[in-house]
């Protein structure tokens, strides 16, 4: 069944870049982008910094759902796999 407006990614990897956020609302975006996933579907997110807090925002609202999976660590580069179990 195909549904065009779903904008469905071929791969199931669907790029978010916080860097282009506002702060204030930065974690409700990355929220509402996570909860549009369904299983097996990645969120490779962005970020000029580590965004510690949020990952512990993270396990604490999704718990073992989402897993997270650093794909870059660097100074101004941090890249992040969150994937949707």
């Amino acid at each position: 069944m195909s549904h065009p407006h779903l904008h469905l990614s071929p791969s199931g990897l669907y790029p978010f870049d916080a860097r282009g956020i506002a702060k204030r609302f930065r974690h409700a975006a990355i929220f509402g982008a996570l909860d549009a996933l369904q299983p097996g579907e990645t969120m490779r997110f962005v970020n000029d910094h580590d965004p510690l807090p949020l990952l512990d925002q993270l396990r604490n609202r999704y718990g073992e759902r989402v897993s997270i999976e650093y794909r870059q660590r660097d100074p101004g580069m941090i890249m992040i796999d969150f994937v949707v179990q």
